[in-house]
């Protein structure tokens, strides 16, 4: 079937682009998206859920840090302000994003090595060698599946998977009927990184715990796009990346989130320097430092907390709540053109129709889909991702993404589409 055979009429794409128009008129955030490098320029990001595009803020940050900071006042830096950045921008992460009191968040490490800490900390925690089971889901990311599949190893442990529907993700039943009296430790994904899908963190938890187990959480497609509350629901940890949408740069460090009820005594597997208490007495020993600091292990990276500091400047003047209203009009104004554009070319959605049960992403499957399309797509300055075996996902940065640049975006993967 040709595209002109298949392509929607004028009349349809006009209503679409008014549709947009009307949109990014009434979008209280709009006014944020001119604070971001690049978005003076044609170009349509799809994929602000891999890598958050920078803030112009962070030029001169990072400017006036390698001449004033790094330059200016050298290894000074470290005692004036440097060694304490961790617990200061990870209280505020905490603070603006995760709904966690002080004392209790830390920026330290890649999301990989903090997830390695957690969840070795929390079966350490655990204490009771008749639970011998980790538990996580056949769709997590693959980070968190070598992980765990890792530490089964290491510690003689029983895995026991979720069976999870690509197109959905982990539920509370699931969770409910693979936990049980073996159960140590749950690992799971509060968005499910193909599918978009929000589990239900709070009701997961009380499950997990109602099976006297603890839960580790990821967070790295929710942070910065969802509203998170760990105190109130009583998460016991969690991890997460700094360079989706909190925009800290390729290869930002990650956080950790430790229940204030589990630091007294806790053990962390990977001992540092940075970690001891009174880290530069360089004494014989390893004395874990008290509280949250004890997670740090080697020596912080500076360039990415500088980076996303004005992200969660940002984030804490928006506010979470309005943050998370405009990721749900987008991604809705996605299928929306989805339904109108793509579905009659043959494409599936691969992601939940109910904007309150996904987060800031959807995917779009359709088995013509391949790599060389999303390349194709790339030199034309649409930039979506891809996902094997043949899904793209469309993700939205609600800080930074106009519907606008939606409806640009989808129409160049219509066209490819339909070519």
């Amino acid at each position: 079937m040709s595209a002109d055979q298949v392509a929607p009429g004028a009349a349809a794409d006009q209503a679409l682009s008014q549709r947009a128009a009307q949109l990014d008129g009434q979008d209280p955030l709009a006014r944020y998206r001119s604070l971001f490098v690049g978005t003076e320029t044609p170009l349509s990001y799809l994929d602000g859920n891999s890598l958050g595009r920078p803030l112009q803020r962070t030029i001169g940050d990072i400017t006036a840090f390698i001449s004033d900071g790094w330059g200016g006042r050298l290894i000074r830096g470290w005692d004036e302000d440097w060694l304490e950045m961790p617990q200061r921008i990870g209280d505020q992460l905490g603070r603006a994003v995760l709904g966690a009191a002080p004392g209790q968040t830390i920026i330290a490490d890649s999301t990989t090595v903090v997830l390695y800490k957690l969840i070795r900390a929390a079966l350490a925690a655990v204490q009771d060698p008749d639970r011998n089971e980790l538990v996580l889901d056949t769709e997590n990311f693959p980070t968190d599946r070598y992980l765990v599949e890792g530490i089964a190893l290491e510690e003689g442990l029983t895995l026991r998977w979720i069976e999870t529907d690509p197109a959905a993700g982990v539920t509370v039943d699931q969770v409910r009927a693979a936990t049980g009296p073996r159960t140590a430790v749950v690992l799971l994904s509060q968005i499910a990184y193909r599918s978009g899908h929000l589990a239900d963190l709070p009701a997961i938890t009380a499950a997990v715990h109602d099976a006297g187990a603890l839960v580790v959480w990821d967070l790295c497609h929710s942070a910065g796009s969802v509203e998170i509350a760990l105190d109130s629901a009583d998460v016991d940890f969690a991890a997460g990346c700094t360079y989706k949408y909190l925009n800290g740069g390729p290869g930002s460090p990650a956080f950790a989130y430790v229940n204030r009820r589990h630091l007294a005594g806790l053990n962390q597997p990977i001992w540092g320097w940075m970690g001891r208490k009174d880290a530069f007495a360089m004494a014989a020993g390893y004395e874990p430092a008290e509280g949250i600091r004890a997670f740090l292990s080697g020596t912080p990276a500076i360039f990415g907390m500088l980076a996303m500091q004005g992200t969660l400047d940002l984030i804490e003047e928006a506010g979470m709540a309005a943050i998370r209203d405009k990721s749900e009009h987008l991604t809705a104004f996605a299928v929306e053109i989805f339904d109108a554009w793509l579905a009659p070319l043959g494409a599936e959605l691969g992601s939940p129709r109910n904007p309150g049960e996904r987060g800031s992403h959807i995917t779009v499957d359709h088995p013509g889909f391949t790599k060389a399309d999303v390349a194709g797509l790339w030199d034309g300055d649409v930039i979506p991702d891809f996902r094997a075996p043949h899904g793209i996902r469309v993700g939205l940065s609600p800080l930074s993404t106009s519907f606008a640049e939606v409806l640009q975006g989808m129409a160049a993967i219509r066209d490819r589409l339909a070519a």
